[in-house]
């Protein structure tokens, strides 16, 4: 295993735990001390995935996201989130799209390894999945679909459980507020949209047309 990961933490020791233990793990590990050391970094290092946190100074992590994610020679890195704060609704729905799971804070190592491992396993599927369906002459942009809605709905699936959490929705007698129910419900739907558009593009898959 030779995955490089950047590790993206204004505290040092949080960085310093990850580095020692995703070097274990086989994983070569990146340090970076800050969103601005992580921009800096990126000029010259292109790792397979990005740990980014969410709670830094002077350039928060949802900052740092949106710079990775515009600059065209970083936007198709994975990211993946970690934090102490509780996500909010909005910050789910702004930022789904551009990550690719999130854990929570303090880091459990078999949780955020087994994150790793999924978020991994998941772009190696999807992108030999794609390469039959390439080779099956499916059309691009459908396969473009596919790759994103795989990607989105395992994502979703997991903001929604931190979702639920945060908010108490799985305590009993705990009342969610009502806007945190709406976003929750809404969230819930999108899941279910994007399921059925997806096993419609693997039915199609299936008959090879």
């Amino acid at each position: 295993m030779n995955d490089s990961i950047l590790i993206v933490d204004d505290s040092s020791y949080i960085v310093d735990g990850l580095v020692a233990l995703l070097k274990r793990k086989g994983f070569k590990p990146i340090a970076a001390h800050g969103g601005d050391e992580a921009i800096s970094l990126l000029t010259s290092n292109k790792p397979d995935l990005i740990l980014l946190d969410i709670m830094m100074e002077p350039m928060d992590g949802w900052e740092t996201l949106e710079r990775i994610k515009a600059n065209p020679e970083t936007h198709d890195l994975p990211v993946l989130m970690f934090s102490a704060k509780k996500i909010t609704p909005e910050e789910a729905q702004e930022h789904s799209l551009n990550i690719e799971d999130f854990v929570s804070k303090p880091v459990n190592p078999a949780q955020l390894l087994d994150a790793i491992k999924q978020i991994f396993e998941r772009r190696s599927n999807v992108k030999l999945e794609a390469t039959v369906a390439k080779d099956a002459g499916q059309d691009a942009a459908i396969i473009s679909e596919y790759a994103a809605l795989r990607k989105s709905i395992e994502v979703d699936r997991n903001l929604l459980e931190v979702l639920k959490n945060a908010c108490g929705m799985n305590v009993p007698g705990c009342v969610v507020p009502e806007e945190d129910l709406k976003s929750i419900n809404k969230l819930d739907q999108k899941i279910k949209t994007d399921e059925i558009r997806l096993n419609e593009i693997n039915e199609k898959f299936a008959k090879g047309g």
